[in-house]
């Protein structure tokens, strides 16, 4: 079962998806994609590992997604991914900032391969950035775009869709 779970910043999807993992009753793989660059990033990491229970095996991955993935398919886990759109600007952009279009390209198709072959119970955590103003700058306005179009090949593959308000899940897809 692939299970994509959407919201804004601060919005309890995290937690939502955390819950859904404990409920799941496997053992859980957290991979985790963020790579903090500042010291609020930091506090944000920290936060994150304080909450999630300790037993459970941590994986910090920013661009190889899929071959993690790969890896713990079909050995009885849930694999929990936060986030997507971390791991999206990893692979989407270099460290100093410059598009890998072919790079991206590459790892979304593996992302997808990977999940089509459906042998795991898989997480997804991810922000919805296009809900607000189109972005002034080219760059954001790619990630926005490529974010809406990554979230659209992912919830096709996904047997449930989830998207969290204030807390709140709302299901969206769920066959």
């Amino acid at each position: 079962m692939i299970e994509l779970v959407l919201g804004g910043a601060r919005s309890g999807k995290s937690r939502y998806a955390e819950q859904q993992a404990l409920a799941s009753g496997l053992p859980v793989v957290y991979i985790a994609t963020a790579e903090a660059g500042d010291e609020e990033m930091h506090s944000r990491i920290r936060h994150h590992q304080q909450r999630r229970p300790q037993h459970w095996l941590t994986v910090e991955e920013p661009v190889a997604l899929a071959d993690v993935i790969g890896e713990y398919a079909g050995k009885q886990h849930c694999l929990l991914v936060d986030c997507l759109t971390l791991w999206l600007c990893n692979a989407l952009f270099d460290k100093q900032g410059n598009l890998q279009e072919q790079r991206y390209r590459q790892h979304v198709d593996a992302l997808c391969a990977v999940l089509a072959a459906g042998r795991q119970r898989v997480i997804m955590v991810s922000n919805e950035v296009g809900l607000g103003v189109v972005a002034a700058d080219a760059m954001t306005r790619r990630f926005v775009d490529e974010a809406g179009f990554l979230h659209q090949k992912l919830a096709q593959l996904s047997n449930k869709v989830v998207l969290v308000t204030a807390g709140l899940p709302q299901i969206l897809k769920n066959v």
